[in-house]
């Protein structure tokens, strides 16, 4: 079991005979246990002194030197003597000879606390524990303890700690309370809640001091909620031990505002704010602060300004850090002019910006494109020699990109471009190819390898670069070209290259890259592979979007519902109703959630196919799933009713759409084509009508069904008026268009020989084709009208 004395250097220690142990019980012992670590062994009490130990003690003599003579006189007494004599003396004994047979306890402690050096402390404490009548307590080991933990020396810890079992010297509050911290300070977190639990383990009480240093341990390791749990049960504990309310320390308040704030408990930091307001604890810029980044964090920002001005009701005033906060939770806020108006602030009440208040700004201004404002605090940061951050370098870049300010932006990155690192380096090569500069990508590139500060990162932004401007050779050939300098592509390269090739329609190409994926054992989830099927499945080569899929399977991926919807989709396409299903049933077997896209794409087929029944099942199981996801599925509804003249079905969908507010043009456009079919159109009207009132007559599709509609209902005036609007609009005729153009003609009398002339006009596509067709629409729709009259 680990055990503190395992996380220091494994000394070994020789077995001896356990002792009793020397801690008496007390009453109140047994409720301390109740919040003590479990699992935690005691450090290894049976070892016995290694007197060979030696510590080189070595010390230079300047190193020994403490305080002056004169500053030691107001411990009286042979003390001042005593410390004098230790500081020029290098031998201990001849040191303190003249007093070695009158050395008090208070002596000893204050000699080994006086000493600066370990070194020199180890020595003299040896000498105390080697000369006859000399008593050591708890007290002098756990200043030693304090002394040499300090100094990081986890073999001397470890030494005195089964000194003090060997001579029968219990550890005490003080002694876990020093172990604690030391081992805090060095690094050792999790050595130190070793110690606290072989402390409640004794049935000790951590002092409020330690249980602040324990907090600090576990904040430090980002267990936030293991913290506040900690201080909960030692309060409990602490309060009945005292049989009333505990009163806590400005420095506890301070740390559990923090700790509850990094854990998110809103409500716990203002009652333990609002506790120390009642316990008469004024708070300090440090808790204003604590609590600033708490709510701001927290997008609070009407608490923000509550503090703010609580602070000025306390006179607590603002330090640099509370302005720095302020500046950053602004600016995240999006509140530019805020954040601006606080750094004038700071430097109005005669607080100096730092670099990290300078930074933020900089960084605020730097995204929202204020160019102006960010060279004016640019220059101001130069002239105080501020160093700007990598991160804000590159989002500088970014916004001279942005604006088009190309020749700012290459001067602004070759002025940091030598001391860059391989992050930075990706970040400017993104700025750059983001936006299509492609040269200037290329360029920061190259530089990035000539300083030899190449990586994936960098090489992943240059592929991404190439694809946006569709130079996908490139792309592959930076791919390809990266073992030569020592690096590996990752599962980002791979995956963006698969992604380029399969949208650009190369999903042959795009499987060499997969194939790569697979041998370096790159291939842990399924979307390469769905983005490939895609492709083939776009080009119509569904045997290949197959057999991917069987590969995918067999090499023991998982697909996904976004497979699966790829492969109905594709089969309802071309309207294979036993493929699809297959692929349904799979999925459901798979223990795959149906969802949205899987029902619109079986409705499709459905509806291509004319299954009626299939498809209103379907609609109903979309409906439960998502009734605000129904448009699509809605607007394929009313189709398949339009084609089998179920005209009851189609108006209940269409009315429900108008309900939700959701029916668009082509849902309008489908009710004109059935109402059209079954002879109704006076209805048919009514909709054009309000069709081209809500200003939903703008696609051919649309033109078309109503064109055809009034065609065929004899309205041939209100046929030329859409088509006139039609060709406003520049919305180019189809074959469907002039077909119903052609009902009018015959309906209107015009001559067979005069309509193929008109077809030859549109074959040849001829300049004025539809300025003549419409010239012979309007002539024909007025003679037949004034046949009509006469």
């Amino acid at each position: 079991m680990l055990t503190p004395c395992d996380c220091f250097l494994h000394v070994p220690a020789q077995p001896r005979t356990p002792l009793p142990d020397l801690t008496a019980p007390a009453p109140w012992r047994e409720n301390v246990l109740n919040f003590q670590i479990k699992a935690v062994s005691a450090p290894a009490r049976t070892a016995e002194i290694c007197p060979e130990l030696v510590v080189p003690c070595m010390v230079p003599k300047h190193t020994v030197r403490g305080k002056k003579k004169g500053s030691w006189v107001h411990y009286g007494g042979s003390l001042p003597a005593m410390l004098e004599a230790l500081e020029h003396v290098r031998d201990v004994g001849e040191a303190l000879w003249a007093w070695k047979d009158t050395l008090s306890n208070r002596e000893r402690t204050i000699i080994l606390k006086e000493q600066k050096d370990w070194r020199r402390a180890v020595e003299i404490f040896d000498w105390f524990r080697w000369e006859q009548g000399h008593e050591l307590n708890v007290i002098h080991y756990n200043v030693m303890l304090y002394t040499v933990g300090k100094a990081r020396r986890w073999d001397l810890v470890l030494r005195l700690w089964h000194e003090m079992h060997s001579f029968g010297v219990a550890p005490d509050n003080s002694t876990y309370g020093t172990l604690i911290n030391v081992c805090c300070q060095g690094g050792r977190e999790s050595v130190a809640l070793l110690w606290l639990g072989d402390m409640c383990k004794r049935g000790l009480m951590p002092d409020e001091v330690t249980m602040n240093i324990v907090m600090q341990a576990h904040k430090k390791a980002g267990e936030y909620e293991t913290a506040g749990l900690f201080f909960e049960r030692w309060s409990s504990d602490s309060i009945r031990r005292m049989e009333g309310s505990s009163h806590y320390s400005l420095y506890t308040y301070n740390t559990l505002i923090d700790t509850y704030g990094k854990a998110g408990h809103l409500e716990k930091v203002s009652d333990t704010f609002n506790q120390m307001l009642r316990e008469g604890v004024a708070p300090s810029v440090v808790t204003f602060n604590s609590m600033i980044h708490v709510w701001g964090k927290h997008h609070r920002m009407e608490q923000v300004a509550s503090l703010v001005r609580m602070m000025e009701e306390f006179q607590c005033f603002p330090d640099t850090r509370t302005y720095n906060i302020l500046i950053a939770l602004y600016r995240e806020s999006n509140d530019i002019d805020i954040a601006e108006y606080y750094y004038c602030k700071m430097k109005g009440e005669n607080l100096v910006p730092d670099v990290v208040s300078c930074r933020t700004l900089l960084y605020g201004y730097s995204i929202r494109g204020m160019v102006t404002k960010a060279e004016a605090l640019l220059k101001e940061m130069d002239e105080r020699g501020f160093v700007v951050d990598e991160y804000t370098q590159s989002a500088l870049t970014r916004m001279y990109v942005n604006v088009g300010m190309l020749e700012q932006a290459w001067r602004w990155f070759d002025r940091f471009h030598h001391h860059m690192n391989s992050e930075c380096f990706s970040a400017n090569i993104d700025a750059f190819g983001e936006k299509g500069y492609i040269v200037l990508a290329e360029k920061a590139f190259i530089y990035c390898i000539k300083k030899k500060m190449l990586s994936v990162s960098a090489c992943n932004v240059m592929i991404k670069a190439y694809g946006l401007v569709e130079k996908l050779d490139e792309a592959c050939e930076i791919a390809d070209g990266m073992e030569r300098y020592g690096i590996l592509p990752d599962y980002v390269t791979y995956a963006s290259l698969i992604q380029l090739l399969s949208t650009a329609k190369l999903p042959k190409k795009a499987i060499y890259y997969l194939e790569k994926m697979k041998v370096v054992k790159l291939l842990s989830d399924c979307i390469p592979y769905s983005v490939v099927i895609s492709s083939f499945a776009k080009i119509g080569d569904l045997r290949m979007a197959e057999y991917l899929f069987r590969e995918m399977v067999m090499s023991g991926v998982r697909p996904d519902v976004f497979v699966y919807s790829i492969l109905i989709d594709a089969y309802a396409e071309v309207g294979n109703v036993q493929q699809a299903s297959a692929y349904f049933g799979l999925m459901k077997k798979d223990g795959l959630c149906e969802n949205v896209t899987i029902y619109n794409s079986l409705i499709k087929l459905y509806t291509k196919v004319g299954y009626v029944a299939e498809a209103r099942e379907t609609y109903k199981l979309l409906k439960s799933l998502d009734a605000n996801a129904i448009l699509y599925a809605s607007n394929c509804m009313i189709d398949l009713y339009s084609d089998h003249c179920m005209v009851k079905e189609a108006c209940e969908v269409f009315e429900g759409l108008k309900v939700r507010g959701i029916a668009n043009e082509f849902s309008h456009a489908m009710m004109v084509c059935m109402y059209k079919k079954v002879g109704r159109y006076d209805v048919a009207h009514r909709i054009c009508k309000e069709m081209q009132a809500l200003g939903l007559l703008t696609q051919l599709l649309s033109y078309n069904s109503v064109i055809q509609m009034y065609a065929s209902g004899g309205r041939m005036e209100e046929a030329l008026k859409i088509f006139k609007k039609m060709l406003a609009s520049n919305t180019a005729p189809n074959d469907a268009t002039f077909q119903a153009l052609k009902v009018i003609l015959v309906r209107s009398g015009v001559t067979k020989n005069e309509t193929r002339k008109l077809e030859l006009l549109r074959r040849n596509n001829t300049h004025d084709c539809l300025r003549q067709w419409y010239r012979a629409l309007s002539s024909a729709v007025r003679s037949s009208a004034n046949s009509f009259q006469t």
